[in-house]
């Protein structure tokens, strides 16, 4: 029998999202950052008039609105006006680089980008920023570029009358890696992102009395659902614009929020930082982590430094925050928690049948948040949602009580520092190099960062031997984080039995403790 969650009541309705915090407290902070505030009421205002002003651009719901932006309160005022609006919000990760902005674009035929300044020398290498249809909206520029942001938020437009989006209506667009190597647009309505943030706010076990950090970025599924849902909670959240000591530690000291959530690399950062004391998460009565396994020797520093447990959780762009370890039940320490309200799961075989408790298997989930597929690609949105049962690739085991055992990914995607990596782009870049004639790259753990990337290369015979560090920087400044970190130079790439690149032999490769080519 499949496993089952808590039931759920009802889903957020996101066009009321702020209604309990400007009915309880509507002149107290809502949303804070290390330079910015904002009460319910201004949140509430400023929300509306950027709403009624991207219409004023020519916009119209159901438009994809994409936005290139670090965190900021900005972006999240952005998504309250998209949702207000009945445009489809559509983050790309900050960290895209040119080509990858472009795809993501062209997927989801964005009308218009909200971009930072700090990025314009990248949005001048696209092929398509300046064929978007309504351009793009300035934020951080000086002078006379328009519209800017602040513009669109302090002008007054001529009508706040907003339109009523249906359930069914697209609100979000989420890009994520696949095991194809193009990330594809995962889609959210207002229902289903709605049962999302009910399922977390119960999850979290939010009461009146907290604030939310949480850590990450928010042009991604966790943090963004994070943050609307302690906003719907009717709670203050808090914005880091990095995730390092420098900006995180200040933060929790000044602001004194209640929960934290991280991604174990820059949970580690910051518990490693040398000025880190019990001071600053002395108002933490939970922090959580998930996006990758929170590892051994993080629970025990964070612990040792904190005070309490880590609550790990798991979740995908496609499925939200599926399971988690609950804060006021038991934390079973390297597991990922039951299964959160609303869902349902299934641990199959590669027959598609049911394991026994305790056996391993592939994971299956069915929740009314489930995405409701991939954008403009019916063929791999039927691929992965099957009867209502999404596969998310994930290998698991239950163990009697209900929790589940992360054992392993299903794809061969890499998970640096909380990002997702697809080989085969990595694979790509280093090709492109005359030099190089095959590359297989695979994900090696590290306490800190998850897995790093490294690359395996054959060379083309007789030509000119690159460095090591000149082929990082030909990759870098093709697919940007996700180059390799280390490069290994074979005399022959392992094939599997298809002619194609063996990359569960370079694994093995791998943890046999292969010593790397020398530069």
């Amino acid at each position: 029998m499949p496993l089952t969650g808590p039931l759920l009541e009802k889903p957020v309705v996101l066009t009321q999202l702020l209604q309990r915090g400007l009915q309880l407290n509507s002149n107290e902070l809502a949303l804070v950052s290390a330079d910015f505030s904002w009460t319910w009421y201004e949140l509430d205002l400023v929300s509306s008039r950027l709403a009624a002003n991207l219409l004023g651009l020519g916009l119209r719901p159901g438009d994809r609105a994409a936005s290139l932006m670090p965190n900021r309160t900005s972006l999240i005022i952005f998504y309250l006006a998209c949702i207000k609006a009945g445009l489809v919000a559509t983050p790309l990760n900050y960290r895209y680089q040119a080509p990858e902005i472009d795809h993501a674009l062209e997927v989801s035929e964005a009308a218009i980008l909200l971009a930072h300044v700090e990025r314009d020398a990248d949005l001048d290498k696209s092929k398509l920023v300046a064929k978007l249809p309504l351009g793009r909206i300035t934020y951080g520029a000086t002078g006379m570029r328009s519209p800017s942001f602040d513009e669109l938020l302090q002008l007054e437009p001529k009508s706040l009358a907003l339109p009523e989006p249906s359930l069914d209506t697209p609100i979000f667009i989420f890009f994520t890696s696949g095991s194809t190597g193009k990330p594809k647009g995962v889609t959210h309505t207002h229902e289903t992102f709605g049962w999302m943030l009910a399922s977390a706010i119960v999850s979290f076990e939010i009461t009146p009395d907290d604030v939310f950090l949480p850590g990450s970025s928010i042009s991604h599924i966790a943090a963004s659902l994070m943050a609307l849902a302690g906003l719907a909670a009717g709670i203050r959240v808090e914005i880091a614009r990095t995730f390092d000591g420098d900006e995180v530690l200040p933060l929790l000291d000044r602001t004194k929020p209640t929960m934290l959530c991280m991604l174990p690399a820059a949970l580690f950062n910051v518990v490693r930082d040398h000025g880190a004391t019990r001071h600053h998460f002395r108002a933490l009565r939970a922090c959580f982590a998930g996006g990758d396994k929170v590892s051994a020797e993080l629970e025990r520093e964070f612990v040792e430094l904190v005070g309490i447990e880590i609550d790990e959780l798991y979740g995908m762009s496609e499925i939200g925050l599926a399971t988690i370890n609950p804060p006021s039940g038991k934390n079973k320490v390297g597991s990922i928690g039951k299964l959160a309200p609303g869902y349902q799961a299934s641990v199959r075989d590669v027959q598609g049948r049911e394991v026994p408790v305790g056996s391993e298997g592939k994971l299956w989930i069915k929740s009314p948040i489930n995405t409701i597929g991939y954008w403009k690609r019916p063929e791999a949105t039927a691929e992965t949602i099957v009867d209502g049962w999404l596969d998310t690739g994930d290998i698991v085991r239950a163990d009697e009580d209900g929790y589940l055992w992360f054992a392993g990914r299903k794809k061969q995607i890499i998970v640096h520092d909380g990002s997702n990596i697809c080989p085969q782009e990595v694979e790509e870049s280093l090709v492109e190099h005359p030099a190089v004639a095959e590359a297989g790259v695979v994900g090696i753990h590290d306490v800190v960062h998850g897995e790093n990337v490294r690359a395996y290369i054959t060379l083309v015979p007789g030509a000119d031997r690159p460095t090591i560090a000149e082929l990082i920087k030909f990759s870098r400044e093709r697919v940007g984080y996700k180059a390799p970190e280390e490069i290994v130079v074979l005399d022959e790439m392992p094939l599997n039995a298809t002619g194609k690149t063996d990359r569960v032999a370079l694994k093995r490769l791998a943890e046999s403790g292969h010593v790397l080519a020398s530069q």
